[in-house]
């Protein structure tokens, strides 16, 4: 850590330094939609990190995953190709459920598992990240969070990007080491005031790092294309109608592991070599995202409006895995999965001086059929599967922020949801189905010591749906139920020289009730249940700072300790561990300069605490630190920069992934060049 803070400082020495002292220039005021009403982040009684296009950019942001890089208490956990688990302030649900507990929307539509977590980040206005529970606006499966993707609106100005990316990785066991990204966006009037269209798209390609020694060929090398097109009609100054398409399709290798010591020995193999796998199936992973959504705005008056956003979401998913890694067939599975979502919210809402209020009313369907063919010489290790999960929801909510007194607000929120689901063995012929229901209320109380300075106190409830134990025998593990949690969060938001500073802050207490924990009813059979009770405790902070004319600084920080109160199995008592992904710290520190002359530079030092793979504790992930630098030169039209992804090729592997059997490799660093023509 210390080797890594000196050489991040070492460079932004490098950096020039005007020292006039602070200039005229501010901060640019961001608007969020995180309450579903336009706002000032500033004003939102809510922890919120909130990212422009153009802060995007300046990140060198090419995903999902990475926004959690610079938002405190915030980590994306990959698992493999499109399945990314999010977790926030410690809470994380296993890919497996089906659920999360961090949603994610594009443009309004839901994204709520890991399988499909992801997308290309094509156009993008900005990107709110919401910390804490939001059952009351957003419902299930976001009781810790929400990501939040806001694409850019075609209007009456033409606005077109091409840009082309090359890079090499700093480390790879064999093949090319190489990486390419290219994308475009245009978008404009079709007719001048009325109709609009906009369209972008994306190519992706990266070479693995990872040697199969049985072929002499790279293991994981990925490649995806995505695209999105945007038609908007304005018939009227109060209608506005929105069509939106976008489509993610991967064709990429195996997953980014290997056996740990405690798998290879349970098949009798001899420990692997770092980064090299001997796998006798050439895996992959062939999947494609869907999505459609129509976004009706109509405003009834000048201060009362009504929303509608319907929309569809398939994500389909063909894969097949060596989970053995050797050359003999031990355990290798083939996946044919398909998820639908179909969603409907209607929302209405006022906004005046003194009072923001909004009704709204959600539904969605799901439609989950899940195929599994299992292969292997030892014959009872043999089987297949073809299971389906269909089910229904619906949810009624409401809000309201009322300023009391001219510095003193109150909001207040409400939230029932009924959920219910039915699950379907097709091979066994067993059929059983649950439901859920939940009550998440929200009250928050806003004081504003100064305009630009204001202190909030909420208490929230959080939200986790249940689900199926698809393999048990035994009646009473057929289901869980639902996780839930409450949150209680003393937070300030505040601008200091005319907006040239921004610091924000916020401690939470958690209570989390019937955890959602994987328990050993048997020392060989472990189930989904709602065995444990959690509490966690934490604090954030961020800072953003406008030094001289183009000199900027950010940080941010998160600490988060979360641990079991109550939990115990067949296989031992884990009372006062910590919950499994939930890294101790996360923080960022960045440096940016971007001078009138057109040279432009960056440099940012990101860290994680030390987090266990495991219930008992006996697995982890190490602490690690990782540098990024970029440094360019930028014209009304064009602009080129060199870059850095962890430029010194830091290893951060997950030694003892899933119960201890498995390593999951860390990504490589990378240098590049990035190129960008704005028409």
């Amino acid at each position: 850590m210390k080797k890594r803070l000196m050489v991040f400082c070492a460079i932004v020495m490098l950096c020039p330094v005007a020292t006039s002292g602070f200039a005229e220039e501010q901060l640019d005021t961001i608007t969020v939609t995180a309450q579903k009403l336009e706002e000032n982040v500033q004003d939102v009684p809510i922890a919120v990190s909130a990212f422009s296009g153009q802060d995007l950019e300046d990140q060198q942001i090419e995903s999902v995953t990475e926004i959690a890089d610079f938002v405190p208490n915030l980590m994306i956990y990959t698992h493999a190709s499109g399945m990314n688990s999010p977790s926030m302030r410690g809470i994380h649900a296993s890919p497996e459920t089906l659920t999360t507990s961090t949603g994610l929307y594009v443009d309004g539509v839901p994204v709520l598992m890991a399988i499909g977590f992801d997308d290309a980040l094509l156009d993008v206005e900005r990107v709110e990240v919401l910390r804490g529970p939001q059952g009351t606006l957003y419902g299930k499966n976001t009781e810790a969070g929400a990501v939040n993707i806001v694409t850019r609106q075609p209007d009456n100005e033409f606005r077109a990007r091409v840009s082309a990316e090359g890079g090499m990785l700093l480390s790879a066991e064999t093949g090319d080491r190489t990486k390419q990204l290219y994308s475009l966006n245009a978008s404009g009037p079709v007719v001048k005031d009325k109709l609009f269209l906009g369209v972008s798209g994306q190519y992706y390609q990266k070479d693995g790092f990872i040697e199969n020694t049985t072929t002499n060929d790279t293991d994981n090398d990925r490649e995806n294309w995505s695209g999105r097109v945007h038609l908007r009609w304005t018939p009227t100054y109060r209608l506005d109608i929105s069509l939106i398409a976008s489509s993610i399709e991967y064709d990429d290798d195996s997953v980014s592991m290997n056996m740990a010591q405690s798998g290879a020995a349970m098949f009798g193999l001899p420990t692997f070599e770092d980064r090299k796998v001997s796998a006798n199936l050439l895996g992959y992973n062939k999947a494609k995202g869907d999505s459609q959504a129509l976004k009706i705005t109509y405003s009834l008056t000048d201060s009362l409006t009504v929303t509608s956003i319907t929309a569809r979401r398939k994500y389909h998913e063909r894969s097949a895995i060596d989970w053995d890694f050797s050359p003999y067939t031990l355990l290798h599975s083939i996946k044919d999965n398909e998820y639908v979502k179909l969603s409907q919210e209607i929302r209405l809402d006022s906004t005046s001086d003194k009072l923001q209020w909004l009704l709204g009313f959600y539904y969605d369907n799901d439609d989950n059929d899940v195929g599994f063919e299992q292969d292997s010489m030892i014959p009872s290790m043999v089987s297949t599967t073809d299971r389906e999960f269909d089910g229904d929801s619906y949810a009624v909510f409401g809000q309201a922020g009322y300023f009391l007194t001219q510095s003193l607000r109150v909001v207040g929120g409400l939230r029932y949801s009924e959920q219910d689901q039915e699950y379907t063995n097709h091979v066994s012929g067993t059929k059983y189905d649950d439901s859920w229901d939940d009550l998440s209320p929200k009250l928050a109380l806003e004081f504003y010591f100064t305009p630009d300075i204001m202190a909030y106190v909420s208490a929230t409830k959080g939200y986790r749906s249940g689900g199926f134990n698809t393999v048990a025998t035994d009646p009473q593990y057929r289901s869980y139920d639902e996780e839930e949690l409450w949150s209680y969060e003393l937070g300030v938001k505040s601008a200091f020289f005319d907006n040239r500073i921004i610091l924000n802050g916020a401690v939470y207490y958690m209570e989390i009730d019937d955890m959602q924990v994987y328990e050993a009813v048997s020392p060989t059979m472990s189930y989904l249940t709602n065995a444990a009770e959690a509490t966690a405790i934490g604090f954030e902070g961020e800072l953003r700072a406008k030094l001289t004319d183009g000199l900027t600084a950010m940080a941010g920080f998160g600490y988060n300790h979360i641990e079991f109160d109550d939990f115990s199995d067949a296989l031992g008592d884990y009372e006062d561990n910590k919950a499994p992904y939930a890294p101790e710290y996360t923080f960022n520190i960045g440096v940016q300069y971007r001078h009138y002359s057109g040279f432009y530079s960056r440099v940012d030092l990101i860290g994680y605490g030390e987090m266990f793979l495991d219930r008992a504790n006996e697995y982890s992930r190490d602490s690690y630190e990782i540098i990024n630098l970029k440094l360019g030169y930028e014209t009304e039209h064009y602009d080129i920069y060199l870059y850095g992804k962890n430029i010194f090729d830091e290893e951060y592997d997950s030694e003892g992934y899933y119960d201890g059997y498995y390593t999951l490799f860390s990504e490589p660093g990378e240098v590049g060049i990035q190129v960008t023509y704005r028409f």
